[in-house]
């Protein structure tokens, strides 16, 4: 999944991977990376939902 503005700089990408999600900013391939666990994802869904 990647998710992209046209009016800033922001891009994320999220992978599923066995047991983790992986999120990056696209724009960045070698930048920093998070790694969370299925929860630690699924706890952060109704926060970000509402930004």
């Amino acid at each position: 999944m990647s998710y992209s503005t046209d009016e800033g700089p922001d891009c994320v990408e999220v992978a599923a991977a066995p047991a983790r999600i992986l999120i990056r900013d696209s724009r960045n391939p070698a930048g920093p990376r998070l790694d969370l666990t299925s929860a630690a994802w699924a706890a952060f869904l109704p926060y970000a939902s509402r930004r």
